[in-house]
C-alpha cells in the first residue's frame, strides 16, 4: 500500500473516531450527592447521544421550577429496562438525580419511579 493511501486511511479513521472524543463526561454532575425530585413530567426525549427529562417541581411556597435532567442513551436505557413509552408527559414521578455542581436546576438521572415502578438512568443508577 502506498504512503498516500496509508495517510488517507489514517485521516479517514481519525475523522470517523472524532465523535467519540467529542463526547462529554459526567464531571459536571456531583455524583457524591443525590437529590430527590417529586414532580410532573413536562418533557421526555428518547434521543442519542443522551436522553433528556424535564420535571416540574413545586416548592413549599408553590413556586414551580423545571429541572432538566440528562440520562443515558436509548440503548443503555433499554438495557436497564426502559422503553420509549416508560415516561409520558403528565406522569407524576419521583426522580433521583446527581445534581449539577453549579447548583442550577439540573442533573444526571439516577432513577425514575412512576406508579411504583422504578427504572435506572445513569452510570450510578
Amino acid at each position: 500500500m502506498s504512503p498516500i493511501r496509508i495517510a488517507a486511511c489514517a485521516l479517514a479513521l481519525s475523522v470517523l473516531a472524532g465523535g467519540a472524543f467529542a463526547h462529554h463526561s459526567f464531571a459536571m454532575f456531583d455524583t457524591k450527592k443525590e437529590i430527590t425530585l417529586d414532580g410532573t413530567i413536562k418533557d421526555f426525549r428518547w434521543t442519542n447521544p443522551h436522553s433528556w427529562l424535564v420535571v416540574t417541581v413545586k416548592d413549599a411556597k408553590g413556586v414551580e421550577t423545571d429541572w432538566s435532567l440528562e440520562g443515558l442513551s436509548p440503548g443503555a436505557l433499554a438495557r436497564q429496562g426502559w422503553k420509549r413509552s416508560s415516561i409520558k408527559v403528565g406522569d407524576k414521578a419521583i426522580v433521583k438525580a446527581n445534581p449539577l455542581r453549579d447548583g442550577s436546576a439540573g442533573g444526571s438521572i439516577v432513577s425514575v419511579t412512576i406508579d411504583g415502578k422504578t427504572v435506572g438512568g445513569s452510570p450510578g443508577g
